[in-house]
């Protein structure tokens, strides 16, 4: 009689497996190329309305020219700051504790909790190669497909 085994362990073998080190590298380059993704400007905030817009209104009334004040929702929109422009003008505005750079918390009692790198359920399972968690064989799959070992080390 044969035993089986399992194909994911045989095949853990022949892929190359990243100590701690390597995976927190990956982990902060990962979330770096997130941050740079996240903030963008408006595309279209400099974009100017032609003045050759056709007038469907009836041609006897005389227009007003009433000045439209822009609101400060506006303001906010067109001058967005990233998170590190926030941060340094709270350290800069308060710089006598507490402020964001001065919060602790001491370490938590309880274990810490997985969560799947795909679906962000709870997870029971690491890949063996790049030590991301996983939850299920379909979020495994995904995983497969298109993280695993993408992220240069």
């Amino acid at each position: 009689m044969t035993s089986r085994e399992s194909g994911r362990v045989k095949d853990a073998e022949k892929r190359r497996v990243l100590d701690d080190a390597s995976r927190k590298r990956r982990a902060r380059k990962a979330v770096e190329a997130l941050e740079q993704d996240n903030f963008h400007d408006d595309p279209h905030a400099d974009l100017v309305m032609s003045k050759k817009v056709p007038k469907f209104a009836d041609s006897n009334e005389k227009p007003t020219r009433k000045k439209k004040s822009k609101s400060a929702e506006y303001y906010k929109m067109r001058f967005r700051k990233t998170f590190a422009q926030l941060v340094e003008e709270d350290a800069n505005f308060r710089p006598e504790p507490p402020n964001y750079l001065s919060a602790q918390v001491p370490p938590s009692n309880f274990p810490d909790r997985h969560f799947c790198a795909v679906c962000g359920f709870p997870s029971n399972y690491t890949c063996i190669p790049c030590g991301a968690r996983y939850c299920s064989v379909r979020c495994l799959g995904t995983h497969l497909d298109t993280r695993c070992l993408k992220w240069t080390a």
